[in-house]
């Protein structure tokens, strides 16, 4: 098999598994009754969408010019780290705040 092909389709299915996981984080988010259900949707799935459409922009842009693109990666990187941070950050505040469904200790 030819590797430009291969390169081809790794992109497509990575492209294809982007919009997946956007679209089961999106649902989740739409669909899920209460504030901790609809914060695990998008920390989780649609981060894992982005980050496959920037591995695949990364592949794509590698593969058609003659430098290796390494930015993507980066930001990749960055979300796969501030993405839980800001997802534990919002689920303290809503703790904080004693929005509904959340538990205040051992004995609820």
């Amino acid at each position: 098999m030819n590797l430009r092909l291969f390169l081809e389709i790794l992109i497509s299915v990575l492209v294809v598994a982007s919009g997946v996981f956007s679209l089961i984080g999106s649902i989740g988010l739409a669909r899920m009754p209460d504030f901790f259900s609809r914060l695990h949707g998008p920390g989780k799935a649609s981060t894992l969408g982005i980050l496959c459409a920037l591995v695949a922009a990364a592949l794509y842009f590698s593969s058609i010019g003659q430098v290796l693109y390494l930015r993507e990666l980066l930001l990749a990187a960055f979300i796969a780290v501030t993405a839980p941070v800001s997802a534990y950050v919002l689920g303290r505040a809503a703790l904080h705040r004693k929005l509904p469904g959340t538990q205040t200790g051992p004995d609820t």
